[in-house]
């Protein structure tokens, strides 16, 4: 693939809610292939999640998409060299990029919190994204954070 992007694969929903964000966040949360393992996890948290949050109106479903929404970062900061120095250029990120790094900082973050299993762990970290704290999203403001101390290096954009 010298030239060409390669082709954008589609990816079909899951079983149970029919969404192909969650085949997406599984398939982000799978080790060694074992998706139904991932599945299970997945199936399992969100069940945690509905116990925990009884009072709330929504479905868990809803929840995990609004924790989602509540650590998906807006911009970043990437290295750019000019002249001998290295400069941390702020950039907007597209979309689907957006997404995929969400995703993976809950799934990082629920892996680094204590807890019995993968499912208790990644439904505490949804609850707390859904609350607007927690380890992704204090990742989210750090990069807004660092983008915004570095507003001035916007003009080396690329």
């Amino acid at each position: 693939m010298r030239k060409s992007r390669p082709k954008k694969r589609i990816i079909l929903p899951d079983p149970k809610f029919n969404d192909p964000y969650v085949t997406r966040f599984v398939n982000n949360l799978m080790f060694s292939g074992k998706k139904n393992l991932a599945f299970t996890i997945f199936y399992d948290s969100l069940d945690i999640v509905g116990e925990k949050l009884k009072n709330a109106d929504k479905s868990p479903l809803e929840i995990w998409k609004q924790a989602l929404e509540n650590i998906t970062p807006q911009v970043e900061v990437k290295s750019r060299r000019v002249g001998g120095a290295t400069f941390q250029v702020p950039m907007e990120i597209r979309g689907d990029r957006k997404v995929s790094v969400s995703m993976k900082n809950l799934i990082l973050f629920a892996r680094k919190r204590p807890g019995r299993n993968m499912a208790e762990r990644l439904a505490a970290e949804v609850v707390a994204a859904y609350n607007q704290e927690g380890g992704a999203y204090k990742k989210k403001e750090d990069t807004h954070r660092m983008a915004e101390a570095n507003k001035a290096f916007a003009h080396f954009r690329f």
